[in-house]
């Protein structure tokens, strides 16, 4: 009876030892599809393999960072995924840890890395979406350069995010550049948007769902958009075509961070190295984001869709985010005062 007694004190003790414990990590990150992706199809087997609970915290880039901020000192977000210019921010204010060596980050392409703080888990281009019907009833040339939105004839036929969005932000990097500005002479960018793309605009639109509405309700046959808003679009059966401009696409990557002084730092870390895996960066595909992890290989029809491959990989760039967030309070003034008056 006492060895009975001693073995069932023993189980006991080993079912409430920490280190048999199941950990919980919350993971913060965009909702919508890639959330469902992510609590289907690719954050089971991680649990399974760690013995830990993943609780996914959907929000929107801005939201999870803020998150951030509130929690500094208690942090109950161990890991955020969000896009390239908040993951910046992030890094900034001290929200994200050194990443573990691991040799799965040596696959990862040399403008998806964080400053070894984050690492890109999903490419999506920034460039320009028509409507490949009305051109051609038109006669008109599918366009191939940033340039082309200047022409009059897209007059009150074209929308772009203002500079509240993403897409505003690098349309407004690359009209400066192509005038031979930069992030550091901002002004070109300006001068080009104000007398030769406003005039174009019908209304200014930072909602994906509202550039959606406005093609299908024939609003607009053009816009400064997103390679991963256009796939849906087109898979709807509505007749879109997404194109690299030749000056370059303009890389908008979906990163993950380990979030400092964490509950469970290993284990977060262990899910930031899944996450840039081979056969999860499979799975992100299919929610419209090239990999980043140049060593996958996907089948030709997903591939056809995406900044996937060395010719659109080849074609696209990366803006400098630490030298945009540090202006943009002032830009967005000056936007707000000379171009959406």
């Amino acid at each position: 009876m006492r060895s009975l007694r001693t073995l069932f004190l023993l189980v006991a003790t080993a079912l409430s030892s920490p280190a048999l414990a199941q950990q919980t990590i919350y993971v913060a990150g965009y909702g919508g599809s890639f959330q469902k992706e992510l609590q289907s199809d690719i954050i089971p087997a991680f649990e399974a393999q760690h013995n830990v609970k993943v609780v996914y915290v959907p929000g929107i880039s801005s939201e999870t960072v803020a998150k951030l901020q509130a929690q500094k000192s208690h942090e109950q977000i161990n890991v955020a995924i969000v896009d390239d210019g908040p993951m910046f921010q992030a890094i900034q204010y001290g929200d994200c840890d050194s990443l573990t060596s691991a040799s799965v980050y040596d696959d990862i392409y040399n403008f998806a890395r964080f400053q070894g703080r984050a690492i890109g888990i999903g490419l999506n281009a920034t460039g320009i979406v028509y409507n490949t019907e009305t051109f051609k009833k038109n006669g008109w040339a599918p366009p191939t350069s940033w340039q082309d939105l200047t022409d009059k004839k897209y007059a009150q036929r074209f929308t772009t995010s203002s500079i509240s969005g993403t897409y505003g932000v690098n349309a407004l990097v690359m009209f400066a550049r192509i005038n031979g500005g930069s992030e550091q002479n901002i002004q070109p960018g300006f001068d080009a948007i104000r007398e030769q793309i406003a005039p174009n605009v019908v209304s200014w639109s930072s909602s994906p769902a509202q550039i959606a509405e406005m093609f299908e309700s024939g609003d607009i046959d053009i816009a400064v958009w997103g390679s991963n808003r256009a796939i849906p679009l087109k898979d709807s059966g509505f007749p879109v075509e997404f194109v690299y401009p030749k000056e370059g696409a303009v890389a908008l990557i979906a990163a993950a961070c380990v979030v400092v002084q964490n509950s469970a730092p290993e284990v977060s870390q262990a899910f930031v190295q899944y996450l840039v895996s081979p056969e999860v960066q499979a799975k992100i595909a299919t929610q419209g984001f090239g990999p980043t992890n140049g060593k996958i290989t996907l089948d030709e029809k997903l591939a056809a869709k995406l900044p996937y491959g060395p010719e659109r990989v080849g074609k696209m760039m990366s803006v400098d985010w630490p030298v945009i967030n540090q202006h943009r309070a002032e830009w967005t003034d000056k936007w707000n005062r000379t171009i959406e008056k």
